[in-house]
């Protein structure tokens, strides 16, 4: 493990990462759009010149682009990798434009399924491997060992010996579950459930809005009630194959709400935009997460791939959620949206992207050294 990662580490992280992530993503597309015999004029990873490729027999152009920032297939019939329709090409078969509506609606779909399936294959793999993370002394998790200065919990009636066994109705089982419920929720009220000396009582607290630094110093705003528990010795409890699965998806499905509730916070100004980022963070988190070791870096991967399948899913135009919003209005009218409302939709999602792509870059360009971050 590296306490500072050098340079290289950061670079080869960010390729290990989106590189591998971008072509299992377009390739969900790829072979769905091939299963329905829609045809594609070029599969690339990355944007821009093409650094080197090959031409296969069906006649999809297959090439490594200069700017490893994504990637795309454009098939037949598109003008762009964008998916956008060409007016002045003429229908003909095996073109995009000319597949019955579900069937672009799952081609369009598949990418970021593609994500998610990799995210719920990496959760299922550690499940098997570690098994499930279980106290060995239940009755001992949560329970309050000291409070910090000024901490919020002491001042809402909490005692030293309290067993923290609810938060808003929501039984706690283990610590990591209680800290996750309320690091993610800085400013908001709680109604905690405590054991104290055989009786139930629920003590309301405002967690605290504090900003802290990893190990790696990245700062973020978490939620905190002033209390410490002591150490309690953890057992893995091995799972069979269904409990896996079922573990994973539930995983996934917390991830997914913690982003969920990141965005809605930002939206909020609850946490701040700086929080957000772009291609520089991403590299600097997963030279970080690599110098963890092999799997703090999958782990990593699996968060990613989640992330990439949530963004995509948004219904914003150039991306998929927003081809599927509509194809969605396509299934209603029974008939595709006009030509103008396309453009103006179109011409809405890229400046949607254009400024969230200036937030991103600001933030990474502030986060650098030498503007002292």
């Amino acid at each position: 493990m590296f306490e500072s990662p050098p340079f290289w580490m950061y670079a080869v992280g960010f390729l290990l990462l989106l590189g591998p992530l971008v072509t299992v993503h377009e390739l969900g597309h790829y072979l769905v759009g091939r299963w329905f015999g829609v045809k594609a004029d070029a599969f690339s990873v990355g944007f821009g010149k093409e650094l080197f490729g090959r031409t296969d027999k069906h006649g999809t152009r297959w090439k490594l682009s200069v700017l490893p920032l994504g990637g795309y297939v454009q098939f037949r019939g598109d003008m762009n990798p964008a998916s956008i329709p060409d007016p002045d090409a003429p229908p003909e078969e095996g073109s995009f434009q000319t597949a019955a509506l579900w069937k672009r609606a799952l081609i369009v779909a598949a990418g970021p399924v593609t994500n998610i399936i990799v995210a719920l294959a990496i959760f299922f793999a550690f499940n098997m491997a570690y098994g499930k993370p279980l106290p060995v002394e239940p009755e001992q998790v949560g329970v309050i060992a000291t409070f910090t200065e000024d901490s919020r919990a002491e001042a809402a009636g909490f005692e030293i010996g309290d067993r923290i066994t609810a938060i808003d109705g929501k039984e706690m089982t283990n610590w990591r579950q209680i800290q996750q419920e309320i690091l993610l929720y800085p400013n908001r009220e709680f109604v905690v459930t405590v054991d104290r000396r055989g009786d139930a009582i629920e003590l309301p607290v405002t967690a605290a809005a504090v900003e802290m630094k990893d190990r790696f110093g990245n700062p973020s705003t978490v939620g905190l009630i002033g209390i410490e528990v002591e150490d309690i010795e953890e057992r893995f409890e091995p799972l069979g194959i269904g409990e896996a699965a079922t573990l994973s998806v539930s995983q996934s499905v917390d991830a997914a709400n913690m982003m969920v509730t990141g965005i809605a916070q930002i939206i909020r100004g609850d946490r701040s935009l700086k929080e957000m980022g772009g291609p520089v963070k991403i590299a600097k988190f997963s030279g970080e997460q690599l110098s963890l070791g092999p799997s703090a870096f999958v782990f990593f991967v699996a968060l990613i791939s989640l992330n990439l399948a949530f963004i995509n899913l948004l219904p914003i135009p150039m991306l998929d959620g927003g081809h599927l919003a509509f194809y969605a209005v396509e299934a209603v009218r029974r008939k595709p949206v006009g030509p103008e409302a396309t453009e103006w939709a179109y011409r809405t999602g890229i400046a949607i992207v254009l400024m969230l792509m200036v937030v991103v870059t600001v933030n990474d360009v502030v986060s650098l050294p030498f503007f002292g971050s």
